[in-house]
């Protein structure tokens, strides 16, 4: 199959919006063609902006397009799959936080989660090819309740092993894997910059 253009990475970042050592903002500096939903000025805990401001930023693109979602991210993106606007390539999921049960302190409290439209997740197979990174000590869900969405999204499930949240306050900034995993949403034809 030849391809008319590189797929574009949108970056959906979860509810701590940009943060700057995160693994998706160093990923993004090093793609060639990305796109990365910005940061709510307003309503910032409503699912609704949420899936706007990525239906906005999906807007804006010609040609293929690949998501890469963490954590609420996730959760956008299964969301705004429910009802898409547009063909996507695939998507790399990485730590779904699982918005269904209690956070951590320091994180929405069900209730505001519920109010602003969160749950239920949904559970129906993704229109398009994705892959779950899960972890098997995320503080934000557990690794079974993960596998399980994994399977009704029709999503190949990768254990990242004792990873945390996948973020800096886990340990990590650059990760390595995301943009393996983006060449094999993107068939390989992901530009990466060295």
């Amino acid at each position: 199959m030849t391809r008319t253009a590189d797929p574009t990475v949108v970056i959906v970042p979860g509810l701590r919006d940009h943060v700057a050592d995160h693994w998706q903002t160093l990923l993004a500096a090093k793609l060639d063609r990305v796109a990365t939903v910005p940061p709510l000025e307003h309503d910032k805990l409503s699912l609704a902006a949420r899936i706007a401001a990525l239906d906005a930023v999906l807007d804006e693109i010609d040609g293929p397009v690949v998501l890469v979602a963490h954590s609420a991210g996730v959760m956008i993106t299964v969301h705004w799959a429910q009802h898409p606007t547009r063909e996507i390539q695939g998507a790399l999921l990485a730590t779904p936080a699982d918005l269904e049960h209690p956070l951590p302190e320091g994180y929405p409290v069900l209730p505001d989660l519920e109010r602003n439209g969160w749950n239920p997740i949904p559970r129906r197979r993704l229109p398009f090819p994705s892959i779950v990174a899960a972890s098997s000590n995320d503080p934000l869900a557990s690794y079974r309740r993960i596998a399980g969405l994994a399977e009704v999204w029709g999503s190949r499930l990768v254990d990242l092993g004792e990873v945390g949240h996948l973020n800096p306050g886990s340990g990590y900034g650059y990760w390595p894997r995301a943009e393996e995993f983006v060449r094999e949403l993107t068939g390989e034809t992901a530009a990466v910059s060295s």
